[in-house]
């Protein structure tokens, strides 16, 4: 246990608080508190799906995904699930159907699913391309994955990094550079994107993070927390909803999904915090799921509400469009394209609320915006 004044760069780990030096001597190897280990699926529809499992110390741990867009498909913090998962299981990419709402056979939910990167959103007509609901990246391999772990001095930094390719002979060419990191002792996450185009003409670009958050985090009262200075109901059955838009509700036979757009006040460096917290959890110890982005690399904020038997989950959605697809986004002029040679930057983080206490400091901090 470290006996120097506490500093950012210590190790916190099960209530003490260590640098390098002092951990090491109680380990064998670094591993047995942290790694990011590569594994592979091998049964059924999954067979040959590439995963890394990533182990914090802290509790959070969590799996990415090379060859389904590196997404994040499972994560839990001490045993408790954050995220939803679908009966779909990690659907290996080969299985992807493009076509109108086949996007959803291989939608396993998780943590994060990233939707885009020239199409998100309902199937669509645009320019007589049809285009089906999402688009493509969440199902396209990555290539020059690398998964590694280094000390910088007191800190033990853990990453996977690579390229997604979203491209066609005679078409767009975008490129994605994806960074997934975490440390060690840490109950963060951070997702770290470079879209660039490598073509020769302006391309239509969607991006939309679908962080999709679960039971026990979801639950009957649970509550999203957030700079809203609108909420706007996407059709007329979740106008039917508005006033109890930002509260869980228990499971419910034939529940309607319900989406909402949010028009949110950063911060004064321009951040949104966002966070669905569930405050009776574990007989009042409270748990959340807490979300960061930047305003300016994400100006849209969607909302998915389902309470369904089964289908039981709330998405926290960052996008730089809404969800009615391309076409409806040309129509309305908002749809965004990236210039040839052009990059978009996005930075996302994404944190584990251990306690009420946790949940009160973000509210604060919220209700300062």
């Amino acid at each position: 246990m470290c006996n120097a004044k506490e500093n950012d760069d210590l190790i916190h780990l099960f209530g003490e608080a260590y640098d390098r030096v002092q951990l090491l001597r109680h380990l064998g190897d670094i591993s047995q508190v942290a790694e990011a280990k590569i594994y592979q699926l091998t049964d059924g529809n999954e067979k040959g799906t590439d995963a890394i499992g990533f182990l914090t110390g802290s509790g959070l741990n969590f799996t990415v995904l090379p060859n389904r867009g590196l997404d994040i498909s499972y994560a839990n913090y001490n045993g408790i699930p954050l995220c939803w998962r679908s009966g779909t299981g990690d659907v290996a990419a080969a299985h992807y159907e493009p076509e109108g709402l086949g996007w959803l056979r291989g939608f396993y939910g998780g943590l994060l699913t990233t939707c885009g990167m020239t199409q998100a959103g309902a199937p669509n007509v645009d320019e007589d391309i049809e285009l089906g609901l999402h688009g493509r990246v969440s199902h396209i391999p990555a290539k020059n994955v690398w998964v590694d772990s280094r000390w910088e001095g007191d800190r033990y930094i853990l990453w996977v990094q690579g390229k997604v390719t979203e491209t066609a002979a005679l078409g767009e060419h975008l490129c994605r550079t994806r960074r997934i990191w975490t440390e060690l002792g840490s109950n963060k996450l951070h997702i770290e994107d470079i879209v660039e185009n490598l073509g020769y003409q302006d391309c239509p670009h969607m991006y939309l993070f679908h962080i999709n958050i679960g039971f026990p985090i979801l639950a009957d009262g649970s509550e999203l927390i957030a700079p809203s200075s609108q909420v706007t109901p996407r059709d007329e059955h979740a106008k039917n909803n508005l006033s109890n838009y930002n509260f869980g509700e228990p499971p419910t036979v034939d529940f309607q999904e319900q989406v909402y757009y949010h028009e949110m006040v950063p911060d004064v460096d321009n951040h949104i915090r966002v966070a669905l917290i569930n405050r009776s959890f574990k007989g009042g110890q409270g748990i959340g799921i807490a979300v960061r982005y930047h305003k300016t690399q994400f100006p849209h904020f969607v909302q998915w509400k389902l309470c369904g038997q089964g289908n039981y989950v709330m998405g926290l959605e960052p996008s730089n469009c809404r969800v009615d697809g391309r076409a409806s986004e040309r129509e309305r002029g908002t749809l965004q394209h990236i210039e040839p040679g052009g990059r978009r930057h996005y930075e996302v983080e994404i944190s584990v609320l251990t306690s009420n206490a946790e949940i009160d400091a973000l509210e604060a901090k919220i209700s300062k915006n």
